[in-house]
């Protein structure tokens, strides 16, 4: 975990979060009368095949048990997160589980990276603020009229999850790329197909829904670059500029869908980026 801002920690970051955008816009098609843990568990497995052959094509081999260690404790809170999202997504306010679980997931990193490195500066903490802000607004999306109190409970389990996920990434000894993410994703695959099971849903193959293929594609990339930003620079702007995908695919629906934004979603965009650009500074 680097101490200092690297601009191009902070460009692969960007990348990270355009690459993760872009993958949850097309998970959203990928769900569409899919029951959303059968896509989750075919977006992992394809996740899982794509690093395992990115590993084999670079030649890379276990580093130690650190890899491991972190890998599977990134695995584990990435996928307890990603359960607590989806399940009150299904069963509370989207408009309060998931603006919760995006700030949350961002706060917990920012505040660990705070502690172990020091505070940037003031230019830089004004970044964080509006990044945070700006992620709020874009996940909150269109509705108004959510009661704050529902869904919020499992917003905050979802983003300590997510936070969990990027901190222990960002713990795993630099050199190591590929297979920190392929113990990560294995174990976020075995929890998700075993929640599939339970819920006797038959497993989906690439042939039932290619777009499944794809986002799990994007997402394996997304957290290529993720990993690859948190070696090269802070925790907290890995962290918050890669969480910044939401903003990617709220402009991709607009752009491509033709779907309604909000204008505080628009907002939100624009605050990312003056985020990005205090950041860099």
């Amino acid at each position: 975990m680097m101490g200092a801002s690297n601009p191009f920690g902070i460009l692969i970051a960007i990348l990270a979060a355009f690459v993760w955008g872009s993958g949850d816009f097309v998970g959203g098609r990928s769900t569409r009368g899919r029951h959303p843990y059968q896509v989750l568990a075919l977006v992992s497995i394809t996740g899982v095949v794509l690093l395992v052959l990115a590993a084999w094509l670079r030649g890379e081999t276990w580093a130690g048990p650190a890899v491991l260690l972190w890998g599977s404790v990134a695995g584990v809170s990435g996928g307890f997160g990603l359960a607590m999202l989806y399940r009150g997504l299904a069963t509370t306010e989207a408009a309060v589980v998931a603006p919760t679980a995006a700030v949350v997931g961002v706060v917990l990193p920012v505040l660990i990276g705070a502690a172990l490195i020091g505070l940037p500066t003031p230019l830089q903490v004004m970044g964080l603020v509006a990044g945070t802000m700006g992620i709020w607004l874009v996940a909150r999306g269109a509705s108004a009229t959510a009661r704050a109190d529902s869904g919020l409970g499992l917003g905050l389990l979802a983003g300590i999850g997510f936070g969990g996920f990027f901190v222990s990434m960002a713990q795993v000894p630099g050199g190591s790329v590929f297979t920190p993410l392929i113990v990560s994703k294995s174990v976020a695959t075995l929890l998700g197909v075993i929640v599939v099971l339970q819920q006797r849903q038959p497993l989906l193959t690439p042939r039932d829904n290619p777009w499944a293929v794809l986002a799990g594609l994007l997402d394996a990339a997304g957290n290529v670059f993720y990993l690859i930003a948190a070696h090269m620079t802070r925790l907290d702007f890995a962290a918050l500029v890669s969480s910044m995908a939401p903003a990617v695919t709220v402009v991709l629906a607009g752009a491509i869908s033709r779907q309604r934004v909000a204008p505080r979603q628009w907002v939100g965009v624009g605050l990312c980026m003056a985020g990005i650009v205090m950041i860099a500074a």
